[in-house]
């Protein structure tokens, strides 16, 4: 089914099995119009989800000018554009009841109408009917949805927040509160979240009232959402407490083409684990206890842990549809949230004229135009080239890194050897070793699934039980792990039922060779992942040489083994690394992949192994299930590390619009890491070699919060410059951007290229070319500035003026004359830095591909 979701985090080594129950039920009232079919058409053309966008801006941009406290007019719009939208479909249906077809040929139901970030709407329907919507005169365009695709303990501490971001309002103010989010709104577009999680409590602040904030009582902010909370299975009245503000689920995409389960997803209620784990990341609350299988692994904390949340349900365990992801990006941009964490994209490349006119694209330009700041997953596709899945320049789009902290498990061999493993394990002692494939029967048909220690009753063969029981066994990783039919948990499960002291999973070289490993909780029987085919050589050699077969039956098993313990944390300091999962640059314009003058990613997180909040219900993970707590990898972690540093960003420059707060955290990032060394990049092998790493794999640098807050100039685009950068597109026409955006073309930039981002992304540079940036000066004084530039190979560059003075609140351009010296068709990297007299240091990634004339 094209609208089944997935993560955008890294698939673990397991999987479970969910039936649940069917639901027509859809969330989020909205006006529907159906068209019944006859029964004997329904096996003809199956419906499906299509996203319609309508000529014009969405209508509540003018109810924004009336003012918010006008909700009568709000309504009003809101209204007329549901009305509009119902007519377009009448339209099409009756155009249907004159063609060929005859009454009753297609069907529909209307799933959302938008109103806010994108002209538009939702609806069910087949594909014949969806052909006489594009021909509408009122509609712009029709997209087939593709679906969705879902993209701390340690974290604060290797970004230097707890002693450094969030204590200096305490000391500037003398104990007026901390710099960590406070007043802040976070909004997280997800699969919800579990509001008895401790790190979504809410905790007054030590000066503030001990009772709690009226969920109701709007604080006189900008955040217009406040009290509006759903409620439902597992999220009763009362969720919304202070630190949640709001809570909503959008399921009428769902409802429509996957299976739901009324007891548990119609609410905002996080039934999966990942939406709680994006937003504890961004703005969980500060010092929780993680406590997973009996074991501490020290104390969570979100990175702006005041800010307060805003959740928006748009991702089901069956999965999610791009409908009720527009749904929610709408609502939240009309609740008018500070940041909006986005660690969900498309499951597949737009097929839009270009990839930033997307309705998904369309939608979050909206949202940038309203004040939005939006930090999106890069995806988890990497390291292939041109991989990233979130493309348009007034986004956020962020890579995931390593954090320099590991968790190791080892297996000793009794003859004294040690091989490095994955495993939170408690140790054994040394003990029996066992393969799995040695207890079970020789001419089972179940053969592979014993090796895989998968089936109890397969490894029962003539009292073979009684060998495993107090044994280590072997385990192969075998097809079943790549098919989805073999998990760890099963492998628990039999080691549970036969005693197993521990369990070793080893990679099978017939099969797939070395795999990627993330550590799990083995709580229940200690155990040790070892994904690399070399290892697993030397351990089968070590067995080999010390059981003894007869007739082709093992009759003696002369080795042992011991599991060491393997929830101690190691840190070093060769981080950040890129990691191997990332999706990777450049960006791209179209579906011919194209290269893009845009920089993506945008700025690197950490990423990898992060400890966040978890629901205990954890549907699809069954590993997890029970605990309140996970630690997992993927672009999905790296993105509300973003979001949160964001939040601390807008707290301190409440004035600052989402360009000056993208441009803080782009000029400011490091390049290097703990050790001083460039930041590296994991490639395709696994356990292989580092590279070194580019923008196209970091962006601007690993995120500095720290710099961000006093970055000294900003390169922010107006939210005009957007709709100019569409225009100038060679791909584009003028009535291309009004067709999509509602925005009409009232000035075009000379090249794509002088977008002004704090970036230079040049995809094909003829002979010379001239790039403009302006920079304007966010500090308290005037400061004198030295322009330079590192070139990329093959290409001269000069920065005029070489040197320059702003005041405060000034503007300064700034003119980049590039010039090719080399053909080499290939990218090449450098960077233009802004000295400041006062000592900033601002830092413009360089990339361009010189090509011949």
């Amino acid at each position: 089914m094209s609208a089944l979701a997935r993560c955008f985090l890294i698939p673990m080594l397991f999987a479970a099995a969910v039936q649940v129950a069917s639901s027509s039920a859809a969330a989020e009232a909205v006006g529907v119009t159906v068209r019944a079919r006859p029964d004997d058409e329904q096996e003809e053309e199956k419906p499906s989800i299509y996203l319609v966008s309508v000529h014009g801006e969405p209508p509540l941009l003018a109810a924004a000018a009336v003012g918010r406290n006008a909700t009568w007019y709000h309504r009003a719009q809101k209204r007329r554009a549901a009305m509009l939208h119902d007519r377009l479909l009448q339209r099409a249906m009756d155009d249907d009841d004159d063609g060929a077809g005859g009454s009753g040929s297609c069907w529909c139901r209307k799933l959302y109408s938008f109103h806010h970030s994108v002209n538009g709407f939702a609806v069910h329907a087949t594909a014949s009917l969806a052909e006489r919507l594009r021909a509408v005169p009122e509609v712009a365009a029709v997209e087939e949805d593709v679906g969705t695709r879902l993209m701390t303990t340690y974290t604060p501490r290797l970004l230097g927040l707890p002693d450094g971001v969030w204590r200096r309002r305490r000391h500037r103010d003398s104990g007026k509160g901390d710099d960590d989010g406070e007043g802040v709104v976070v909004g997280v577009v997800d699969s919800g979240v579990d509001p008895a999680h401790p790190s979504f409590a809410y905790v007054p602040r030590p000066e503030a009232a001990t009772d709690p904030p009226d969920p109701d009582d709007d604080d006189g902010g900008t955040f217009a959402g406040v009290g509006r909370c759903s409620v439902g299975p597992m999220f009763p009245p009362g969720s919304c407490n202070g630190k949640i503000v709001t809570a909503r689920y959008f399921a009428a995409g769902a409802a429509a083409v996957l299976p739901l389960d009324p007891s548990r997803d119609l609410s905002p209620f996080d039934a999966e684990g990942h939406g709680s784990h994006v937003a504890s990341v961004a703005a969980g609350n500060r010092g929780v206890p993680v406590v997973v299988g009996g074991a501490m692994y020290g104390f969570a904390s979100g990175m702006a842990p005041s800010a307060r949340l805003a959740v928006y349900k748009a991702v089901y365990p069956a999965g999610g549809t791009m409908a009720d992801l527009i749904a929610a990006i709408d609502q939240a941009t009309e609740d008018q949230v500070d940041v909006l964490v986005l660690s969900v994209g498309p499951d597949e490349r737009p097929a839009s004229k270009v990839t930033f006119l997307s309705m998904l694209d369309v939608a979050l330009l909206y949202a940038r135009r309203a004040g939005v700041f939006v930090a999106q997953a890069a995806g988890n596709r990497g390291p292939a080239e041109s991989s990233v899945v979130s493309y348009s320049p007034w986004v956020t789009t962020v890579a995931a890194a390593t954090t320099g902290r590991s968790y190791t498990s080892w297996l000793v061999l009794g003859d004294g050897r040690r091989i490095p493993g994955l495993g939170l394990s408690a140790p054994t002692i040394m003990a029996r070793l066992v393969a799995a494939k040695d207890a079970a029967a020789p001419d089972a048909a179940s053969m592979e699934r014993a090796e895989e220690c998968q089936d109890a009753e397969a490894l029962r063969w003539r009292g073979a039980d009684d060998v495993l029981r107090g044994s280590i066994v072997v385990c192969s990783f075998s097809r079943g792990f790549y098919n989805g039919t073999s998990t760890v948990t099963a492998i628990l499960d039999v080691a549970e039922a036969l005693g197993f002291a521990g369990f070793v999973l080893v990679a099978d070289a017939r099969h797939g060779g070395d795999f990627l490993a993330q550590p799990l909780p083995l709580a229940v029987v200690p155990g040790v992942m070892v994904p690399r085919v070399a290892d697993a050589l030397v351990l089968w050699s070590y067995y080999a040489a010390h059981t003894v077969y007869g007739g082709g039956t093992a009759t003696v098993f002369g080795a042992t083994a011991a599991i060491t313990e393997g929830r101690v944390a190691a840190f070093n300091d060769a981080a950040p690394v890129v990691a191997r999962y990332s999706s990777r640059g450049p960006d791209v314009t179209d579906g011919e992949s194209t290269p893009a003058d845009v920089l993506k990613p945008d700025i690197l997180a950490p990423g990898d192994q992060i400890w966040a909040a978890w629901s205990a219900v954890s549907v699809n993970e069954a590993i997890l299930a029970g605990d309140r707590f996970a630690m997992i990898s993927g672009t999905s972690m790296a993105a509300p590390h973003i979001g949160g540093v964001a939040a601390l960003i807008k707290q301190r420059h409440p004035s600052w619009g989402p360009a000056a707060v993208a441009s803080a955290l782009s000029t400011t990032a490091r390049r290097h890491d703990g050790q001083k060394r460039p930041i590296m990049s994991e490639g395709f092998e696994i356990g292989g070699s580092l590279h070194r790493a580019t923008p196209f794999d970091y962006g601007a640098g690993f995120v500095n919060p720290t710099g961000a807050l006093d970055p000294g100039l900003v390169v922010a685009p107006e939210p005009d410059d957007f709709t100019s950068f569409l225009c100038s597109l060679p791909q584009l026409s003028p009535d291309d951007v009004v067709a999509a955006t509602g925005l009409p073309c009232q000035a075009s930039l000379v090249s794509p290229v002088d977008l002004n981002l704090p970036s230079v992304t040049v995809s094909a540079l003829r002979g010379s070319l001239s790039v403009r940036r302006r920079v304007t000066n966010v500090a308290g004084n005037a400061e004198t500035y030295l322009c330079s530039a590192l070139p990329p190979a093959g290409v001269d560059v000069t920065v005029r003026p070489g040197w320059f003075e702003v005041a405060p609140g000034e503007t300064q351009e700034v003119v980049i004359a590039l010039r090719v010296t080399r053909a080499s068709h290939a990218f090449g990297f450098g960077e233009i830095l802004l000295a400041g007299s006062l000592d900033h240091l601002v830092r413009l990634p360089l990339a361009v591909r010189p090509v011949s004339t």
